[in-house]
This record gives structure tokens, sequence and C-alpha cells, in this order.
């Protein structure tokens, strides 16, 4: 593999220096989205409601994939991760909002964050476009 068949998105989170991750891969067609939480990157701040969350979360993802050369309707995978699954209901006008017309084969489980005012953070795997 060279260097050029991998390329690196970085959102310029603070997370994925002190980590050691990318917020996406773009490798042999596909893009990677790393887990993504609704923290603004450029403020830092997250909302305390979860479907406030989940939207800036998918704000968040569609930056990464307009770089990477794709977009939402490119989207064939997502896992939803919630520490309180009683949260769950309360994103489906958001998921249906930015997926609604991919309807990407998804999956939610329920684990605990790494930050506990994080209360969504979302995967995705995308297909470039031909």
């Amino acid at each position: 593999m060279t260097s050029s068949d991998r390329r690196l998105i970085s959102s310029g989170s603070p997370f994925e220096a002190e980590i050691g991750y990318s917020r996406a891969v773009v490798q042999g067609g596909w893009v990677f989205v790393a887990g993504t939480t609704g923290f603004d990157y450029a403020t830092m701040e997250i909302s305390d409601d979860v479907a406030a969350q989940a939207d800036q979360t998918f704000r968040n993802i569609d930056a990464a994939l307009r770089e990477a050369g794709a977009g939402m309707e490119n989207v064939v995978r997502v896992t939803y991760i919630l520490p309180d699954p009683g949260l769950w209901e309360a994103c489906w006008p958001v998921t249906r909002k930015w997926l609604g017309e991919a309807r990407p084969a998804a999956t939610m489980i329920s684990a605990a964050l790494q930050d506990p005012r994080m209360k969504i953070e979302i995967e995705i795997t995308a297909k470039l476009p031909e």
C-alpha cells in the first residue's frame, strides 16, 4: 500500500491528536468515519440535549464525508452508540433527516462513552461515488 492509496481526514478536534486517530480514512473507494460525537469542534461545546447532539454529530460527519468526496447519500452502514438506550427514540427524527434517503444498514448499541457529557456517538461507512 502506498500513501496515495490512503487519505486521512481531520476535523481539527483535539481528541484526534491526543488519542491518535483520524476523523475519517479514505481507502479503496470507501470512506470510514470514526465514532463521532456532538461536539462543535470550533468551540468544543456540546449540548445537553441528545437530539441536538445527534444533529451536530451528523454535521461533523457530513463535513468529513464532503472532504472525502462523498455525501450522506453514499452512506451504506451506520452504528449508533448511546450510553442510555432510553434516549434513542428522541434521535429518530434526526437520523431520518440525515439518512432517511440513504437508508443504510444500521445498528444501535448501548455502551459507556468517553465523556459523560456525550449522549450519542455515530460511526459511518460510505462508498465513494463512481
